[in-house]
C-alpha cells in the first residue's frame, strides 16, 4: 500500500482526475456551498471535508471507479431503503461512476448532514 497523497487544498485533491470525475465532485462541491453557504473547506484525511463551526458535514474520497461518501447515517431508516442499491460499510456509501449519480439523494443527505454535523475528532 503507498503512502496517501497529501493535497494542499480541495482544487488540488479535483485536479489529480479526469475531467469526467472532476465535474462530478465540483457538483457535489457546489450543492455543499448551496445547502451550507457557511461551510469551510478542507483536508482531513487525505480527502475532502466540509465543516460548519468545526463540525463536520460530509466528506469524500473518488476512487478509480466511484466516489465514497463518508460519516453518513447508512443505517437511518430513512436512508437506509435509498442506500440499499449502493455498496455499503459502516458510515459509508459508494456511488459508481458507470452509474447515473443519483443526485437527488445526494442532496438529501448533505442536507440532513447540514442539519445534524458531526464532530470528526
Amino acid at each position: 500500500m503507498g503512502v496517501p497523497q497529501k493535497y494542499a487544498d480541495i482544487d488540488d485533491y479535483i485536479k489529480n482526475f479526469s475531467p469526467e470525475v472532476q465535474d462530478v465532485l465540483e457538483r457535489i462541491r457546489k450543492l455543499v456551498h448551496k445547502i451550507a453557504p457557511d461551510v469551510e473547506e478542507s483536508i482531513t484525511y487525505h480527502m475532502p471535508t466540509f465543516k460548519v463551526a468545526g463540525k463536520g458535514i460530509i466528506y469524500f474520497a473518488a476512487w478509480s471507479k466511484h466516489v465514497a461518501f463518508y460519516a453518513l447515517p447508512v443505517d437511518l431508516p430513512e436512508f437506509k431503503e435509498e442506500f440499499a442499491p449502493y455498496i455499503q460499510s459502516k458510515g459509508t456509501v459508494q456511488f459508481k461512476f458507470d452509474a447515473p449519480m443519483p443526485w437527488d439523494l445526494i442532496e438529501k443527505v448533505i442536507k440532513y448532514r447540514a442539519k445534524n454535523p458531526i464532530d470528526y475528532q
